[in-house]
């Protein structure tokens, strides 16, 4: 098997190291094959300290250079400072921000959105988790926020939106709908009329661009990549509910300094 972790990256973000790593390229087995980098669920977490070593590596740090968070679907986000913190003590949040070198910050999504930040001139990278919940409650701004106390502005920012769930496959609730439409009544574009009554199509990778091209940054981009459709590549909590194959692994996004 390859040691060679594989990750897709932009050039919005080119000069700074990052990878969106897809489910290929580690040692899981199973429903968590291969390159399954979450540390909560129930695959061996010997496995998945090798997955994320090899990840780490990949973007060019030492494996206990790689830093996460325990994921809440909230709008927190974590300054990782010099002495940073165990994988057993990760903190609460969905946002991870630092501008000290020779770390990278990862990110965990089954179909949620992963953002990776940087300010290059400035040297301040983040990362957040965004599912609808937390792109509704301002993860993103307030990743963007904390990356600005350490130093960056956001005309120097670029943002890139990893591989999520996209509309054709996310089917949601009349009160998700609700509660995003509450924030901003504008955001009803973003939702179609589902298959079922009562349901709707909900574009979280629209959503998660929009409300990041409202924050003035250098640059925003997505990969375009869907995870539901893509069982090759990724992981899908979403499918793996629909085909009866729970549990799942989850890939990893990350973004370093270099040392």
């Amino acid at each position: 098997m390859s040691a060679t972790a594989e990750f897709l990256t932009h050039a919005a973000l080119d000069g700074v190291p990052h990878g969106f790593f897809t489910r290929r390229g580690g040692v899981s087995a199973g429903a968590f094959g291969t390159l399954n980098c979450s540390l909560n669920g129930r695959d061996d977490l010997a496995l998945v300290a090798e997955n994320r070593a090899r990840a780490a590596r990949a973007v060019g740090v030492a494996p206990d250079a790689l830093f996460g968070l325990h994921q809440v679907h909230g709008a927190a986000v974590a300054v990782l400072a010099e002495d940073g913190w165990p994988e057993d003590a990760r903190p609460q949040a969905d946002g991870i921000v630092t501008r000290r070198r020779g770390v990278a910050l990862g990110i965990v999504t089954a179909d949620c959105g992963p953002v990776l930040f940087a300010d290059a001139e400035a040297g301040v990278i983040g990362a957040c988790h965004a599912g609808w919940r937390g792109a509704m409650l301002g993860v993103m701004e307030a990743t963007l926020d904390a990356m600005c106390a350490l130093g960056a502005r956001p005309g120097r920012v670029a943002a890139v939106l990893g591989p999520c769930i996209h509309q054709p496959s996310y089917e949601v609730g009349a009160d998700l709908r609700d509660q995003v439409l509450a924030r901003a009544a504008a955001d009803a574009r973003f939702f179609t009329t589902g298959a079922q009554a009562g349901k709707w199509q909900f574009d979280l990778p629209g959503y998660c661009l929009a409300r990041l091209g409202a924050l003035g940054l250098g640059a925003v981009a997505s990969l375009g990549a869907d995870t539901y459709a893509d069982a090759g590549r990724f992981f899908s909590y979403r499918r793996a509910t629909h085909d009866g194959t729970l549990p799942i692994g989850h890939q990893l996004s990350a973004i370093a300094l270099r040392g």
